[in-house]
């Protein structure tokens, strides 16, 4: 694949200067922000709620050029920002967070490439909001890799790839107007591709029935001989094609985050029921102090400090938004069982962070503790 040319790098970056107010953590438009997602949260629950308007919200206030360098349109946020940003999303609307998550997986990928048309085609109205892209990867690292051949399969054709097979878990599937997707060569090289959701041979599911964070409308997307043109190379073809990307990592502290913001939304709610219960104060003041410090431990893991282990604060992030969740509910008492109130709601996306990139050896540490009151 070709370097980018200086020219149309340039075009690219006189194109995407932002023009939205630049938001930070704290600001007074980001609690509008997030009061707005709050309140659209209460009324997405099941596979016909995408949240459309939520996501326009984002991006109209420049959510999606978090991610970006300057030079690409973007605020060019440290990573420790992005945290910061993500804790407050989070906390408002997990669904919509989540989508993010996986909306911006792609933009990076696609603004870490080589292949200019693959940027001048879909990076500014991506990180716009005018169009939205999702990741299918996760096939390539956790997800069927047990599996006898590869689910997704990419065989070189004429000026370019025919992709035949499905990417299992893609987070908006049916919204999408791209999908970054991971496939593998006969040789067991893959390659990375920016795939139009418009091509002949695509189909997408409408979403999975979840336990939580059914809006997302995650489900599998098949590919029946799709050809898709060699400009569309991301990256590749190579060995562990994800790991080709610097910056670019999955899971680990944004997993971490979300489980974070999701547990201070308990918090807050618990806290605010003290005031008019004193009996709750007690369980309020501790879990209160316990989101804290370990909102201080990812804050210090972001910018890189090698004393904090992210599988410590994963394994912590789980446990909290669990205990802090049903906590809630526990406050909340029958009212907080009845659907529609947002504190069962909290304790079903709880759930979520037991399957969602959680490595064995987190996983095992929650069953050790389910079973026998420790971690092993």
């Amino acid at each position: 694949m070709a370097l980018r040319p200086f020219l149309p790098t340039v075009l690219i970056e006189l194109k995407m200067q932002p023009t939205s107010p630049v938001l930070t953590p704290s600001a007074s438009s980001m609690n509008d922000l997030c009061k707005e997602l709050s309140r659209h949260a209460d009324q997405i629950s099941g596979i016909s709620d995408w949240p459309a308007e939520s996501l326009r919200l984002c991006g109209d206030a420049g959510v999606y050029r978090w991610f970006l360098p300057e030079h690409l349109g973007g605020y060019g946020w440290s990573e420790t920002e992005q945290i910061k940003g993500y804790l407050r999303l989070a906390q408002a609307d997990l669904t919509t967070t989540f989508i993010i998550t996986q909306y911006m997986g792609a933009v990076r990928r696609i603004a870490v490439s080589e292949n200019d048309h693959v940027m001048q085609r879909w990076l500014d109205t991506l990180v716009s909001g005018k169009r939205f892209a999702t990741v299918g990867i996760s096939h390539l690292t956790t997800s069927r890799r047990h599996l006898s051949q590869p689910v997704l399969r990419a065989q070189p054709a004429s000026g370019g790839y025919s992709l035949d097979g499905l990417a299992p878990w893609v987070t908006g599937a049916p919204h999408a107007d791209a999908y970054v997707i991971g496939a593998t060569l006969p040789d067991n090289q893959q390659v990375l591709l920016c795939v139009p959701s418009s091509l002949d041979g695509i189909q997408a599911g409408p979403g999975h029935e979840l336990v939580a964070l059914s809006a997302s409308c995650t489900d599998q997307v098949t590919f029946d001989q799709v050809h898709v043109p060699q400009d569309c190379l991301i990256n590749g073809p190579q060995e562990n094609v994800l790991k080709s990307a610097t910056g670019i990592r999955t899971g680990g502290l944004q997993t971490s985050t979300l489980a974070i913001g999701l547990a201070q939304a308990a918090v807050n709610f618990l806290s605010s029921e003290s005031a008019k219960r004193t009996e709750l104060k007690a369980a309020a003041d501790e879990l209160a102090n316990e989101v804290d410090q370990l909102t201080q431990q990812l804050l210090h893991a972001s910018s890189g400090e090698s004393e904090c282990d992210s599988s410590e604060i994963r394994t912590s992030a789980n446990r909290l938004a669990l205990r802090s969740t049903q906590a809630a509910l526990t406050a909340a008492k029958g009212a907080g069982f009845v659907k529609g109130h947002p504190v069962g709601r909290w304790c079903r996306e709880a759930l979520f962070f037991l399957v969602w990139s959680c490595p064995q050896p987190i996983a095992n540490a929650h069953l050790c503790e389910l079973a026998f009151g420790h971690q092993s």
